[in-house]
């Protein structure tokens, strides 16, 4: 058996060819509809488009017709963005994290549509909330930069780590064009990206606000499907007074479902707990103190402390939950059938057993034996005597939670008042309420479900998991992404931020304040939930160029490029380093639990070489030994001893065993390694 090399050009050293598996999806489908040609000794894939027409029954539509959408210059380069594989890594940075060793949070910083393609493998599918909150387009310039071919080089300049003109900005000015033009190129294909790594009853929200919440409705629909679009949330957050015409004093979110067909037919339900339920259950207990089991005094006075509520008080919006018997506070509900025409049969008042007056439109139910039940059972609220209709008790208990409304008032000002005051000072503009987000959060997510936000900016999203978690004991994941972006005390947006990097003495980037927020962040819900053991930590990890050597032949020097190339790493990546782009290309996600035992426990024979370590990672899905030196009489001790914490581990799958090509003292070594694996169902051996 031979070990098989991991180059840079191979599709496990790559994140997911998404238009590979779009045109295998075809193929598998329409055998027809593919048509393979060699080019330059190379196979291509064609799509023939008159196929496609004829077996969706279109005889009569051609290219040049005019179809519904929305178009731009650059659309069709958008899109291929999407599709084109990454060959970049994420290097971890244990240092800058929090719990490295017990956290199941990611913090990424990057340029989020090479992070995007970077998940796709480890993340498709699993993710059951995506937030984001992209740059407003206000005509003027936004740090996304316009050349995405090269995301890796895009994060280099912007965080000075090469020489160039500098960061590399986006002219999005009227001037330029139809500005909206660069703001679509930006987020269609993060969108495109963010769909693949959704669960199929998970969903997306992404705040806009009026400028280009018309163009995002229609991106998309195109990408999400317009049958998916759930609603457009309108987030009032106090008046402004800078208008002549109209104050514009709200945003949106636009939210879109994976598969919204799913979700009806799961029925799925997503609801928020009513606001203002504790001051009224704090009221509740109250009474029950001073009047014991007097419910018609306890009523009385619960009508009278609605009474004296402020009307922003949220708890009144429940004023006419404002009865209460031994299950507690009540609203007299509709006993009728709903629409008219319902049964009408006798009932008798408890007090007189005089037939009370029956609804109009009939019983609620139609089953006399059934009502009686509830009358037994104290569910049935009747009026003094018998010349009134009963009512349904609905208890505010068993009603806590409802559907959210699209349209909610939210004072922008209480989230940087909050902010500064967790910070210690002024350094975010304008931040996302972490309050708003939570309750996104739990209306619709639970247990171990991940939650993403690829603009993380401030940290709320990360922030309002972490307090979701401790309200409901839950042990929802958070992954964000943000870009390093650099902060210029020179511009005067920014320098409160620039001097808060100062303080903190770190680099002056946007990312090093969203880490410091979710720092703090923890500290202060630990400190307010003390009985809250749960996950408030974070990984973070950062986007760079990829630990295989790319090959770049260059025919002047072809022998000094070989030499170079005689080592597929790049120099000064460490071991972890390796295994983390390991754990990406190979699907697994990046908090899976990672062992590793050094030769010497493997084998007494291995004792001499310290630096020989195997790490086993997901319980053994993944096997690696990337020490740099492997003797010919170390292979078998090595191999064998691999083997048998393999069989220990008994992973449920097939194992990938990857080893550092260099390390070997030759191919015999190598050849010999690899064969005796093999012996033992270790099949699928590689090396780097």
């Amino acid at each position: 058996m031979t070990m098989e090399p991991i180059t840079a050009a191979d599709p496990a050293a790559q994140s997911a060819d998404l238009l590979a598996g779009n045109l295998q999806q075809l193929k598998a489908l329409f055998p027809e509809l593919i048509t393979e040609s060699r080019v330059h000794g190379k196979v291509v894939a064609t799509v023939n488009v008159d196929v496609l027409k004829a077996l969706v029954g279109d005889q009569t539509v051609t290219d040049a017709d005019e179809k519904y959408g929305l178009n731009w210059h650059g659309k069709r380069r958008a899109r291929q963005l999407a599709l084109t594989p990454s060959t970049g890594t994420l290097r971890p940075c244990p240092e800058d994290s929090l719990d490295w060793d017990s956290t199941q949070n990611l913090m990424i910083e990057g340029d989020n549509l090479e992070v995007l393609k970077l998940l796709q493998k480890s993340y498709a599918g699993k993710v059951k909330l995506i937030y984001i909150d992209p740059p407003y387009n206000t005509g003027k310039d936004f740090v996304y930069p316009d050349d995405f071919r090269d995301n890796i080089a895009n994060y280099k300049r912007l965080t000075g780590q090469v020489d160039g003109e500098g960061v590399a900005r986006s002219a999005n000015t009227e001037a330029s064009g139809r500005f909206h033009t660069d703001w679509l190129n930006m987020i269609y294909p993060r969108l495109k990206l963010a769909q693949n790594i959704l669960k199929r009853d998970g969903a997306i929200f992404v705040s806009c606000d009026e400028g280009e919440q018309a163009r995002l409705r229609v991106a998309m629909d195109e990408i999400f499907g317009q049958e998916n679009f759930v609603a457009d949330m309108v987030w009032a957050a106090g008046r402004k007074n800078d208008s002549r015409l109209i104050s514009v004093s709200h945003e949106y979110i636009v939210c879109y479902a994976r598969n919204k067909g799913l979700l009806t037919e799961q029925k799925i339900e997503w609801r928020q707990r009513k606001k203002g339920l504790e001051d009224i259950y704090s009221q509740y207990e109250k009474l029950k103190r001073e009047h014991g089991s007097n419910y018609a005094a306890m009523t009385a006075g619960l009508k009278k402390w609605y009474k004296e509520l402020s009307d922003g008080n949220p708890a009144k919006s429940h004023k006419h939950y404002c009865q209460i018997d031994k299950r507690g506070v009540y609203f007299a509900a509709d006993i009728s059938w709903p629409g008219g025409g319902g049964p009408k049969y006798e009932v008798s008042h408890p007090t007189n057993n005089k037939p009370v007056k029956i609804p109009a439109r009939g019983w609620i139910t139609p089953d006399p034996e059934k009502m009686q039940g509830w009358i037994a059972d104290d569910r049935v609220h009747f009026g003094e005597d018998e010349t009134s209709v009963p009512c349904l008790k609905s208890h505010l208990k068993d009603q806590e939670y409802q559907a959210p409304y699209s349209v909610f008032y939210k004072d922008g000002r209480a989230a940087t008042k909050r902010l500064r005051e967790l910070m210690g000072g002024d350094c975010f503009d304008f931040p996302k309420d972490e309050t708003v987000l939570q309750e996104l959060i739990g209306m619709m997510t639970s247990s171990e479900d991940v939650i993403l936000d690829f603009f993380a900016g401030s940290g709320t999203t990360g922030h309002a998991v972490m307090a979701q978690n401790a309200t409901d004991s839950a042990r929802r994941r958070f992954v964000l992404v943000q870009l390093p972006e650099c902060l210029d005390p020179g511009k005067k947006e920014q320098k409160a931020a620039a001097d808060y990097c100062d303080v903190l003495k770190t680099p002056r980037t946007l990312a090093e304040l969203t880490k410091e927020r979710l720092r703090r962040a923890a500290s202060r819900i630990k400190v307010e939930n003390p009985l809250f053991a749960g996950d408030t930590g974070f990984r973070v990890f950062k986007l760079d160029t990829s630990n295989i050597r790319a090959w770049n032949p260059h025919p002047a020097d072809l022998e000094a490029d070989l030499l170079t190339h005689q080592e597929h790493l790049i120099e000064g990546r460490s071991e972890t380093d390796i295994l983390y782009e390991l754990l990406l290309k190979l699907g697994l996600d990046l908090c899976v639990p990672i062992e590793k035992r050094s030769g010497a426990v493997l084998d007494s024979r291995l004792r001499g070489n310290d630096a020989l370590v195997v790490h086993s990672v997901g319980g053994g899905v993944l096997m690696a030994c990337l020490g740099t030196s492997i003797s010919r009489d170390e292979v078998e001790p090595l191999a064998l001893g691999i083997i048998a914490w393999h069989q220990e581990l008994a992973p449920a799958g097939d194992t990938t065993c990857v080893f550092r090509d260099s390390a070997f003292a030759d191919d015999v070594a190598k050849t010999n390694l690899a064969a005796i694996l093999e012996q033992h169902g270790i099949r699928n051996v590689r090396s780097l």
